[in-house]
């Protein structure tokens, strides 16, 4: 049944919009912490990596994040950070598609996702090329000449939701690698990454599966062409047999030739530990819920705030878990809404993004949230001047 507020440590007084950037705090994950500090790492020193397994808590996770993407078990391999993972995602790709030269993404990716193309390309130095059409016309620029094609499913500031599987199909029909960034995707809406059959995909686990900022990334290779990735990065714990400590680096054979450096134990510990709160859960119930509250979000905003603009897509089964309004001064707007109790958060240059997680919002959070904006924007609340001073993270 949902929500499952119970489930989460919410401050009072808080209407919590924002799991689509940093999912909220869940019962047991601060419990779990403490005894892998004080108990595992404070009695057991460096014998817990044993004692308390600590080395099978990437595959572990991974096994646990694959159950809600639809993936099978051994696929995803956790650990490192999102522009980490991206950069190996596509340098694989790039090896399986040597004679081709375009890699298209789309012009509303998240940057870092194109950065660390940018920087991958610079290093190989042999005439890549990056397209970024708008997300509209993405499906009819793949050619023949496409080697990768590297989306983020849901865009990170309207929320727009690629057609996964149309777009798979589309990719593979010219010959092409796919590259799927599912950072806000993973918890918020139903994937099958097993039917879509994609080459990868990566993720971030601090947004809708409330692992906690910083919380490890993670990175599914599709099982058949696990044993011909060569990875970019070699780290220790990507070798077949790290303390065997040989001089050549031997990849793992299995999804866990992706891990790079040692596991952030605290960090998986917490993520394992939030990962409860999906037990039980259906995904498609989930989405159902998601939409629900969604469509309930824009019919009370648009009649109590005229002024503000749907950024997002009006038709829900084209947007993620998430509502954006556009307004010229929604970072103040932004602010003045904390101020009073509903967090969301803001994207340059004028999107204002509520997050909708059926886990702990409700019908009554939603009209609240509603009308406390209504306030914020009809006394025009958002133009004290403290509501205007930008700080370092938006």
């Amino acid at each position: 049944m949902l929500p499952r507020k119970e489930l989460f440590d919410l401050p009072k007084g808080v209407i919590y919009l924002d799991g689509n950037s940093l999912g909220p705090l869940p019962k047991g994950a601060a419990e779990r912490a403490a005894k892998v500090i004080t108990e595992e790492w404070g009695q057991e020193l460096i014998r817990a990596w044993n004692t308390a397994d600590w080395m099978a808590l990437p595959a572990q996770v991974g096994d646990r994040i694959a159950a809600l993407l639809g993936a099978a078990p051994g696929s995803i391999a956790t650990g490192d950070t999102l522009s980490i993972k991206v950069f190996q995602a596509l340098d694989a790709a790039l090896r399986m598609r040597p004679d081709r030269r375009i890699i298209l993404s789309d012009s509303g990716n998240f940057p870092t996702d194109l950065y660390m193309a940018d920087g991958l390309l610079k290093n190989l130095d042999k005439g890549h090329q990056i397209r970024t059409p708008d997300p509209a016309d993405l499906a009819d620029a793949i050619d023949k000449d496409t080697a990768v094609v590297m989306l983020t499913q849901v865009d990170y500031r309207t929320g727009r939701l690629h057609d996964m599987q149309a777009i798979t199909e589309k990719a593979h029909a010219a010959g092409a690698v796919m590259i799927w960034d599912l950072a806000h995707s993973a918890g918020a809406v139903p994937v099958d990454l097993a039917r879509s059959h994609a080459e990868f995909a990566v993720g971030c686990t601090y947004k809708y599966l409330n692992g906690g900022p910083g919380a490890p990334a993670f990175i599914y290779a599709r099982p058949d062409i696990v044993d011909s990735i060569e990875p970019a990065l070699c780290g220790w714990l990507g070798h077949e047999a790290p303390f065997a400590m040989e001089r050549d680096y031997r990849p793992a054979k299995s999804t866990e030739r992706l891990r790079v450096g040692t596991p952030s134990v605290v960090q998986l510990s917490i993520l394992d530990a939030a990962l409860d709160v999906w037990t039980g859960v259906d995904m498609h119930a989930l989405r159902a819920a998601s939409i629900e509250l969604s469509e309930i979000f824009i019919a009370e905003v648009e009649r109590r705030c005229p002024s503000l603009a749907l950024a997002s897509p009006r038709d829900p089964e084209q947007r993620g878990s998430q509502v954006s309004f556009a307004f010229e001064q929604g970072y103040a707007a932004v602010q003045a809404l904390a101020d009073r109790g509903v967090i969301g958060d803001f994207r340059a240059p004028n999107i204002m993004r509520f997050g909708f997680t059926p886990l702990y919002l409700d019908h009554d959070d939603v009209v609240a949230a509603s009308k406390i904006l209504e306030d914020v924007l009809s006394a025009e609340r958002w133009r004290d001047p403290k509501y205007h001073v930008k700080s370092r993270v938006t």
